[in-house]
């Protein structure tokens, strides 16, 4: 059985958001004709609380993209974003949510940061979406979503490392590219096995 996951599609990740991805709200519309060839819409969340280890603000004489060593491994500092409960934190309000069947909310464990619909940065902690995959059948799943180069990135190497048949839908992914991150995560992802696809041949 196939599922669609809706990867952080946050006003914080979209046009005038803390962490804006460019053009990322232009992914929304796609995202919303897709829903009706899925049985099963599975969407993340981020979710921080305030203060969160990965926020630069957090950190003395840190500014947002540096990076610093965490006891899981290297970590990109960012900007304060989607923190629990605020309006950046909110899913954006044209995306048909209406079909949705589990929010997967992440990074809220203060100390941890979490891109991956699958596990935290640690590689060790798991969301449980593997496990409720399984359980109803689904060996394969369509991705979209934000950022291409973080979340959606290692939200596909991970399910790709569950087993999961993985194909990334190409015109509804959006990235932040830093210095070329973009590119590099559509190699990651096709050389780890997965297949990309255009919306079109989908409707």
């Amino acid at each position: 059985m196939n599922a669609l996951l809706i990867v952080d599609v946050q006003n914080d990740f979209c046009p005038g958001g803390a962490l804006e991805v460019p053009n990322g709200d232009a992914i929304v519309p796609v995202i919303n004709k897709l829903l009706p060839r899925f049985d099963t819409v599975l969407q993340t969340q981020d979710w921080h609380p305030a203060g969160h280890s990965s926020f630069a603000s957090s950190h003395d004489g840190k500014e947002p993209f540096d990076t610093i060593g965490m006891p899981y491994g290297e970590q990109v500092l960012w900007p304060d974003h989607c923190v629990q409960d605020s309006e950046g934190a909110a899913f954006h309000p044209d995306l048909d949510t209406s079909q949705s069947q589990l929010i997967i909310r992440k990074g809220f464990r203060k100390q941890i940061d979490s891109y991956s619909a699958f596990y935290e940065n640690d590689d060790t902690t798991s969301t449980g979406l593997s496990g409720y995959l399984r359980e109803r059948d689904i060996d394969k799943l369509f991705v979209v979503g934000l950022a291409t180069d973080f979340c959606v990135k290692w939200s596909v190497l991970d399910g790709l490392k569950e087993g999961f048949r993985i194909t990334v839908v190409e015109d509804a992914v959006k990235g932040i590219d830093l210095e070329g991150s973009v590119a590099q995560a559509w190699d990651e992802m096709q050389v780890a096995g997965a297949a990309r696809i255009h919306s079109s041949k989908l409707l």
